[in-house]
């Protein structure tokens, strides 16, 4: 347990220990401490144990985490291990076949979670968790987390990843405005280019995770190109990964980011994004130096410390226009939390995960998105967030799960990954699509 974790339990543990030596214990004292540890008396005592935890947030996002079940931790008795790991979706693998699987793992890719549950390695959901999922989220999210009729998992974490990011500054200062249709967004990114500034900025590389802000653009063109039916149809492999209207959609993303005046600002050619790291990518617009940067809604977390998030603020962010002004569907992802224990300590923290409380403290904390039907947007820490709620909660939003996070681990985390990279340093369009077509596993 980190700083939080600690803190918490030191308190409640110097309060019993003062107590147990005869030390004055006021009733007031008493009733504090019934009180802080009321709501977490549903998950039940477990002292002495422990719960291992395992995902690939790290840093900051790891300390919000862990600062946000501390109580839950204290009041339980639950020690809750952390780990993150930015190589997690290839060590997870490696670490469940040695014998060395998490009580708990959050999973950013529902095709990853989903090779766990069919080995038999995950453990189904209990019954308060699964009460906890249908009075939590929509059928539709529960859904991704859901393997052969079973569910497996809770959301954890979701995102709207159709954003835009900007200056509005930049903006303003240069009589530009938030475009309406795709079209609109071309001839603004031809306008700042003929400026002698380069309109986009992007950085692809994540670890061992590599690759994926490309195939999210991918995604997002294909998703307003064709619409969400297409899109469900390639995601689950009705049409191939070569069809020709994914190669359009390719060819579209490759117009702007293969493009060496539109991109990559503030870093050099276009190629160049292989090798920026995604958390750095944006950070030129800060400078002047890139106009706009395609990120999801999490991307708030990685703007340098006293950032301001508005539109009258250092960064802001639109939705990714489509053909016409009303045509915006939204694309995003999300996290799942999945055991391969039963233990009933993991299964209390399984719970709480579940909980809209969970999600509100955690909102409370710092940038952070849930689909929670339980959360209310006005506590999001900022407005691209409130803005990312509202959206996952309206039902009129068309919304679409990342495609590569859906597909199947070999290909979504896998060769799609590794070849919209090689594609985007040189491969032609039509190659690596093939590529990733010919590793789709046999049904």
């Amino acid at each position: 347990m980190r700083f939080g974790a600690r803190l918490a339990l030191a308190v409640i543990t110097l309060a019993v220990t003062v107590t147990a030596c005869g030390a004055p214990h006021d009733g007031g004292t008493r009733a504090r401490e019934a009180a802080a540890c009321g709501p977490y008396a549903r998950y039940g005592a477990h002292p002495g144990t422990e719960v291992t935890v395992y995902a690939s947030n790290r840093d900051r996002e790891a300390d919000l985490f862990e600062e946000t079940w501390a109580d839950f931790a204290a009041c339980t008795g639950i020690d809750v291990r952390y780990e993150g790991d930015g190589d997690f979706e290839a060590r997870i693998q490696v670490r469940v076949d040695g014998g060395n699987a998490p009580d708990v793992a959050f999973f950013p890719q529902p095709g990853l979670m989903a090779r766990f549950a069919r080995s038999g390695a995950l453990k189904p959901a209990s019954t308060r968790v699964a009460t906890l999922a249908r009075q939590g989220w929509s059928p539709d999210w529960n859904s991704y987390a859901t393997v052969d009729g079973t569910l497996y998992g809770t959301p954890l974490v979701a995102n709207v990843k159709s954003f835009v990011w900007y200056s509005p500054a930049f903006f303003r200062d240069r009589g530009l405005t938030v475009p309406r249709t795709w079209a609109e967004l071309m001839t603004l990114t031809e306008r700042i280019a003929a400026s002698g500034t380069k309109p986009w900025c992007a950085g692809v590389e994540s670890g061992e995770a590599t690759g994926w802000p490309l195939t999210d653009w991918i995604e997002d063109v294909l998703l307003r190109q064709q619409g969400p039916e297409v899109y469900d149809q390639w995601v689950a492999h009705e049409i191939p990964f070569d069809d020709p209207r994914v190669i359009r959609a390719m060819d579209t993303v490759g117009s702007v980011l293969k493009n060496d005046r539109y991109a990559n600002g503030g870093y050099g050619p276009a190629r160049s994004m292989a090798s920026i790291a995604y958390q750095e990518a944006g950070t030129p617009i800060l400078s002047g130096d890139c106009a706009m940067h395609r990120q999801a809604s999490f991307y708030a977390e990685h703007w340098p410390d006293g950032t301001g998030i508005g539109p009258d603020k250092d960064v802001f962010a639109f939705l990714l226009p489509g053909a016409e002004a009303a045509d915006r569907p939204v694309l995003g992802g999300g996290v799942f939390a999945a055991a391969f224990s039963g233990r009933p300590e993991v299964r209390a923290f399984q719970e709480y995960l579940a909980t809209a409380d969970f999600a509100a403290a955690r909102m409370r904390k710092g940038p952070f998105v849930s689909a929670h039907r339980g959360v209310d947007p006005a506590d999001a820490a900022n407005p691209v967030d409130r803005r990312s709620i509202e959206l996952l909660q309206d039902p009129r939003t068309r919304f679409r799960f990342d495609g590569s996070d859906q597909m199947p681990a070999v290909v979504g985390s896998g060769t799609f990954w590794k070849k919209a990279v090689d594609w985007i340093t040189g491969e032609d369009t039509g190659r690596a699509a093939r590529s990733v077509e010919r590793s789709w596993p046999s049904r």
